[in-house]
């Protein structure tokens, strides 16, 4: 499967899980090529938080974004309204967050996200839609 089909086919998947978990949400279609302006691949709302996201999708290796990619994701986020994020899945592993400020930095301006930073720093699906719970000790 070309990598294209692939992103496509993730972006999808993230759509469809806020869309569940109650959010309006939008793919914007052939993002960053139908248009001069370099849109985000997903917007999504619920009445009380909006997001302009990034979705980046790989089997394992390392993610890598341009320094003009996040870039154009914070204009147009704050121009939109809305909180930029980097949304990152790797094969067999759950979508996890960023803001794009807390993303390592190459030397060369891109942005870099491993896998086992995603799994140990990123903000968790859960976590990001709010249906987050806390455990006490006694509910255990």
């Amino acid at each position: 499967m070309s990598s294209n089909r692939k992103g496509d086919r993730r972006e999808r998947e993230l759509v469809n899980l806020l869309d569940e978990a109650g959010f309006a949400v939008m793919r914007a279609p052939a993002s960053g090529s139908a248009t001069t302006r370099e849109l985000p691949d997903v917007l999504a709302g619920n009445g009380e938080v909006f997001y302009a996201i990034e979705a980046k999708a790989s089997s394992g290796r390392p993610i890598y974004l341009s320094g003009e990619e996040v870039e154009a994701l914070i204009y147009f986020s704050q121009n939109f309204g809305a909180k930029a994020r980097i949304a990152v899945r790797f094969d067999r592993e759950d979508w996890y967050f960023f803001h794009p400020g807390d993303l390592y930095v190459t030397d060369g301006g891109n942005y870099r996200v491993k896998k086992e930073t995603a799994l140990a720093e990123g903000e968790a699906f859960d976590s990001f839609v709010g249906d987050s719970t806390q455990t006490r000790l006694g509910d255990l």
